[in-house]
């Protein structure tokens, strides 16, 4: 377990949100608050704050759980669901996670990737390094 610095994951949120395919950024806690990040800003996220709130917690309970499998098939990089309308993305760090909400026909593991980019020296290990 490792303590995250907020204002640093705030600043790598906004930087992920300059993206033009990127809607949402936000580093939440283990039970879905955000931290850092948000909206970005003039964008219709398609749901109500009680509607995110609760696809908040759902997100951060779901990558809680798979923890359970990572001694036998390695820690997940990175979880997405491609919607309609929508793709969300999950990449934990740590014992929190980062949500994207992104453009529905982003290229998942191009967006991936220079998310990867931007959240830094942790994840050097996705690239072999």
């Amino acid at each position: 377990m490792s303590k995250i610095n907020i204002k640093e994951y705030e600043k790598r949120c906004q930087d992920i949100l300059e993206d033009a395919e990127v809607r949402f950024a936000a580093l939440l806690d283990e039970w879905g608050k955000i931290l850092a990040g948000g909206l970005k800003e003039n964008i219709n996220i398609r749901l109500t704050e009680e509607q995110m709130d609760s696809i908040c917690k759902e997100l951060a309970a779901r990558v809680e759980k798979r923890k359970k499998y990572d001694t036998d098939l390695g820690r997940v990089k990175y979880s997405m669901s491609r919607r309609e309308h929508v793709v969300i993305m999950s990449f934990p760090i740590y014992e929190k996670v980062i949500m994207i909400v992104a453009e529905p026909n982003v290229n998942i593991d191009r967006l991936a990737y220079r998310i990867i980019e931007k959240l830094g020296s942790q994840w050097g290990e996705f690239f072999g390094k």
